[in-house]
């Protein structure tokens, strides 16, 4: 039998930082994963994503290249090679992966964990004693529990990854980042998409003032957006069959099935209700993901839960001693479901785990007041801390100030000059309490608010902080300005 001091559950973004970080702090390290290391971030989320989304930025460049006094002849599209060059990227990183697994002596097991007892867990055929446990066993897509969602050509986000074919049209069920984001890098492929949305906005976890400017974006886009739609239901229709002479042989053909996604919007008619629609070849389900626990044995444990997700305090430490949980399986309450905070706690949960049998490593708390959150569409968008709602609704004082990415040179130099950078400071003291922009890599500038967040700085820092020119850190520079005598290249109106 084998003995660990510390056994992990899960092997993506919070289970593998959490024992290469265990290993450098000298434990024992054991990580039990049913799937491939990495997680949904690297095999079906963020990674493969993010090389979809570098493929649709060539592509948008090369089209405007003539802009820049480069000719480029014929500009097309080849899906296989970029889908095969996404799945590239994500297998090199899997391996880099495996690789630091290795070098920090940590034990692999691939399988189904079951926990026998807070200190024991069996995976396939062999049980390993574990002196701290940490469950880190993520998210799956939430299903649509509508009719019809089970018909050929409707996916969930992970299925979407899998496509070989670019489809003619694409319906995305969720305004969420994940929803958004899929319906960015088809739109920019060519593919027709509508985004159905019950909510009155799109992105509903961002400043409502880029919520609303990003769907504007999104429809000079080409995107067809629908709020308020509470979809119902999915049915399969078939095109109007029409005669097609092909070679060698006559008849009938019929062309691809189509998919017709029905929701129902407040109507002044006589039922009080009007039926809508929106078709396309494929539908795509990110209606938002929920804890995975399956086989984990969680109720004869008895580890508390609250529906799906765990129940873990501020140090990551669930009701029973010595257990602990990070990442997806938390859910949402208190915190986002996104990959960096996972890593994030799992630091903290290793460090917590060994300080009571180390006089090296200290325990320590969760602080998600400073977590960015980018959104990959086109433009970017990033935030952290609160919205200005937010702020306006807790009775905080508070002063907003803006900047638009028109008046930031290098922005201008780049032709990215959509979007801006808000920030929202208390207007007693001047610190920063959040920050928001959509722009030209804006996933890269938020990093300068996270920061300033998590330090307690004011906008007044921020300003009296040389930024290098031309850059686009400048647009945070300038807006920081905006909250005192006010910005250079902008005129306050």
């Amino acid at each position: 039998m084998d003995e660990k001091d510390v056994v992990i559950i899960g092997g993506g973004p919070g289970g593998y930082v959490a024992a290469i970080h265990a290993a450098h702090l000298g434990a024992s390290v054991a990580v039990v994963e049913k799937d491939r290391l990495g997680g949904t971030c690297l095999n079906r989320g963020c990674i493969p994503t993010k090389a979809l989304v570098k493929s649709v930025e060539v592509l948008l460049d090369a089209r405007k290249a003539n802009e820049f006094g480069v000719e480029i002849g014929n500009i097309n599209t080849n899906f296989p090679k970029i889908m095969a060059r996404k799945s590239e990227v994500v297998n090199k990183l899997a391996l880099g992966i495996e690789q630091l697994m290795k070098a920090g002596n940590i034990s692999v097991h691939k399988g189904i964990a079951h926990i026998l007892s807070s200190q024991l867990v069996r995976v396939n055929d062999k049980e390993i004693v574990a002196r701290k446990l940490i469950i880190a066993t993520g998210s799956e897509p939430i299903p649509l529990p509508i009719p019809g969602s089970d018909l050929p050509g409707v996916l969930n986000t992970d299925e979407i990854l899998e496509l070989k074919e670019l489809p003619e049209s694409l319906v995305v069920i969720g305004g969420s980042h994940v929803g958004v984001e899929f319906a960015s890098i088809f739109n920019g492929l060519g593919t027709r998409v509508t985004i159905v949305e019950k909510l009155p906005l799109l992105l509903r976890s961002v400043d409502e003032e880029i919520s609303k400017r990003i769907t504007q974006v999104l429809l000079r886009q080409g995107i067809e957006v629908k709020v308020g739609a509470a979809v119902k239901a999915i049915k399969g229709v078939k095109s109007q069959e029409s005669r097609v002479k092909s070679r060698g042989e006559g008849g009938l053909k019929t062309k691809d099935s189509r998919l017709k996604v029905v929701w129902d919007t407040p109507s002044v008619s006589a039922t009080g209700k009007d039926e809508q629609e929106a078709i396309g070849q494929i539908v795509l389900v990110a209606v938002g993901r929920q804890p995975y626990t399956e086989g984990l044995n969680l109720a004869q444990l008895g580890i508390k839960v609250e529906g799906q997700a765990i129940i873990a305090n501020e140090r990551l430490e669930t009701n029973i001693d010595g257990v602990y949980a990070i990442g997806d399986v938390l859910g949402k309450r208190q915190r986002p479901m996104l990959a960096h905070v996972a890593s994030y706690e799992g630091e903290i949960a290793v460090e917590n785990a060994l300080s009571c049998s180390s006089r090296t490593v200290h325990s320590r708390q969760a602080d998600y007041r400073a977590v960015p959150n980018c959104i990959f569409t086109y433009p970017e968008i990033a935030s952290v801390g609160l919205t200005e709602k937010e702020v306006k609704g807790s009775g905080i004082p508070c002063k907003v100030s803006k900047f638009p990415f028109l008046a930031c040179g290098r922005a201008v130099a780049m032709d990215e000059t959509a979007g801006m950078v808000k920030m929202v400071c208390n207007a007693e003291d001047g610190k920063v309490l959040g920050m928001h922009i959509m722009g030209a890599h804006a996933s890269d500038l938020i990093a300068e608010g996270a920061l300033a967040i998590q330090l307690g700085a004011t906008a007044r820092d921020i300003a009296l902080t040389i930024h290098a020119h031309p850059t686009l850190s400048e647009a945070v520079l300038e807006t920081a300005m905006g909250q005192l005598e006010g910005s250079i290249h902008f005129r306050r109106v």
